[in-house]
């Protein structure tokens, strides 16, 4: 047979679920809860702040999309022209030196035209990438503002 237990009951006493602590469990609680609820708030906050800073990024970044395609589309075309016409001029040469001749001026024009295609291209970019990261930055700056007077 097994030996009862001669340890009698006892009341165990857990801190923790003392009636007398059981305010002081609340207030943690509601506390804990407020916290919550602020976190959440800030959350919300910074979706809304995003969401409405998204409409103006695409807008700008649709408007220097077409003229970065504009510009693109005219270098095309006078490229074109340009080759168009230098064959036509090579066509009508006389002699081999002529053809050389109208063949390095024809390089060099396209080589000076490409750089300047390259260095307009170069400075849209540049307005783009800043007018685009504004409202970014602006926001960023808005939250380390926040974040410093909390």
């Amino acid at each position: 047979m097994t030996k009862i237990s001669e340890r009698s009951f006892e009341t165990i006493e857990n801190p923790a679920s003392s009636p007398l602590k059981v305010p002081d469990q609340f207030g943690a609680s509601v506390e804990k809860g407020k916290k919550v609820t602020e976190a959440f708030l800030k959350f919300a906050s910074g979706a809304e702040a995003t969401q409405k800073m998204l409409p103006p990024i695409l807008e700008t970044t649709s408007l220097f999309g077409n003229e970065l395609w504009g510009k693109t589309i005219a270098a095309l075309q006078a490229d074109a022209e340009a080759s168009f016409s230098h064959l036509q001029a090579l066509l009508g040469a006389n002699s081999p030196s002529q053809i050389l001749e109208l063949q390095s001026t024809f390089l060099s024009k396209r080589v000076e035209t490409s750089l300047q295609h390259a260095k307009e291209v170069r400075v849209l970019s540049s307005r783009a990438v800043e007018e685009i990261s504004k409202p970014v930055k602006d926001a960023f700056d808005k939250v380390l503002t926040d974040l410093k007077a909390t």
